[in-house]
């Protein structure tokens, strides 16, 4: 219990680099593609007959449909599931994403239709008082904002970088080698050793082969910052996992940090008596490692 004690004291209150906020590069890969459609939507930034014009355009270039999502910030695909209510008195709901498809014909019905899209959404006030100069420059920072949503991800992201860079060096100065995101058909590929897995999809973030052992050792990592019902199911989720591996001779080493765990430590306490190997970030710097797997 002392050791489980230890673990928890120091536990990081954060793994986040300026990086972590914002994929830039993403977001300018996901403007590139869409720039051309995006530039010909600024012939409508201060028209008088702004309906008309708008019309014009969609018909005269049907792709730029395709784009019009963005600029309320939702994506295509949710927009093929989202549905929209048009009238507040029948409450109807229906599917648009229609007018977003560059290959349907464009019927007087769809017409209305954009134009209620256009006027309703608040598009039509935007650019006809002129409250955006360029409409790349403001999907740039559309795009931006709907990056955040991917943050909880790399959160992931995060863990496993710091993890890597240490099992980089590690393996190095051991004579190992190591796979990151290993799934079971790399393995038998990099080092003929066969996984029996409960999903065939299974990724895990890493995997270390020790030569002079013939042996397999299996890495999860993760970090909570927060609390929350998922600590304790995901706990659960690495005894089972451990369970797994065990019978086939393959260690799991766990790697999670993070002071959500300050507000769980039973699960993680059952956890770490179950497991053989749970670990935080302060102790594989310590090479900790090295009386596990070498």
């Amino acid at each position: 219990m002392q050791q489980f004690n230890c673990t928890t004291s120091n536990l990081k209150d954060s793994i986040f680099t300026w990086d972590y906020f914002v994929e830039f590069q993403k977001v300018k890969k996901n403007i590139t593609k869409i720039e051309k459609e995006l530039n010909l939507l600024n012939i409508l930034i201060g028209k008088e007959d702004i309906e008309a014009e708008f019309i014009n355009l969609v018909a005269e270039y049907p792709k730029v449909r395709t784009v019009l999502p963005i600029l309320i910030a939702i994506r295509n695909n949710k927009m093929k599931e989202t549905k929209i209510i048009d009238d507040f008195n029948e409450l109807i709901s229906e599917n648009k994403d229609n007018l977003f498809n560059s290959s349907e014909g464009l019927t007087n019905e769809l017409k209305e239709d954009l134009l209620a899209f256009f006027n309703n959404s608040g598009l039509r006030d935007i650019f006809e008082d002129k409250d955006i100069k360029n409409v790349v420059d403001y999907c740039f920072g559309v795009e931006v904002g709907m990056d955040t949503n991917a943050r909880k991800n790399r959160t992931g992201k995060s863990m496993e970088i710091i993890v890597e860079k240490i099992i980089q060096k590690f393996s190095k100065e051991n004579n190992l080698e190591y796979i990151p995101q290993a799934t079971q058909t790399k393995i038998k590929s990099r080092w003929d050793v066969g996984i029996e897995l409960d999903k065939t999809n299974r990724i895990f973030d890493f995997a270390i082969f020790n030569k002079s052992k013939n042996k397999i050792y299996i890495i999860e990592t993760n970090f909570y910052g927060g609390g929350g019902s998922k600590l304790k199911s995901t706990a659960g989720e690495y005894q089972y996992l451990y369970d797994l591996l065990s019978k086939q001779g393959i260690d799991l080493i766990w790697i999670t940090d993070g002071l959500g765990w300050k507000t769980t430590k039973k699960s993680l306490s059952e956890t770490f008596i179950h497991n053989d190997y749970v670990f935080n970030i302060e102790l594989i710097k310590q090479d900790i490692l090295k009386d596990v797997v070498s």
